[in-house]
């Protein structure tokens, strides 16, 4: 599979998607992701798989952590497929330390639409 030269509408959109999936995540907003995941969205963090009803469930839930954010944020899109590599670094609320984490999203245009399908993340416990 080669790296294709995306549209600078879809590269746009999945930008924008990602922007999206952070600040949701942040905020516990489940009305927007129930917007976007696809109906076979699955999340893996360490030690915990979850399908899309899982992870709505849980983003409902507080947050265990504050002051989210991304760094290093790299796009490939592969025709119908888009993979985000980023670094993630964020405060845990409990003991105030300070974590970064790396995540890969991989995002799968259906139908014309792209929308999140699987997210891989190191990050203990979101």
């Amino acid at each position: 599979m080669n790296d294709v030269k995306p549209s600078s509408e879809d590269l746009a959109i999945v930008e924008q998607l990602n922007n999206d999936y952070v600040q949701s995540d942040q905020h516990n907003d489940v009305k927007r992701f129930s917007e976007f995941l696809a109906e076979d969205f699955i999340v893996q963090t360490p030690g915990v798989t979850r399908n899309r009803a899982e992870f709505l469930e849980y983003i409902a839930k507080p947050r265990p952590f504050k002051d989210l954010s991304v760094h290093d944020v790299k796009i490939r899109i592969l025709s119908d497929v888009a993979l985000i590599h980023g670094r993630s670094t964020y405060t845990v609320i409990a003991d105030r330390s300070e974590q970064e984490a790396l995540y890969t999203d991989t995002y799968q245009k259906r139908g014309g639409d792209l929308g999140p399908r699987v997210s891989l993340d190191d990050r203990a416990g979101t």
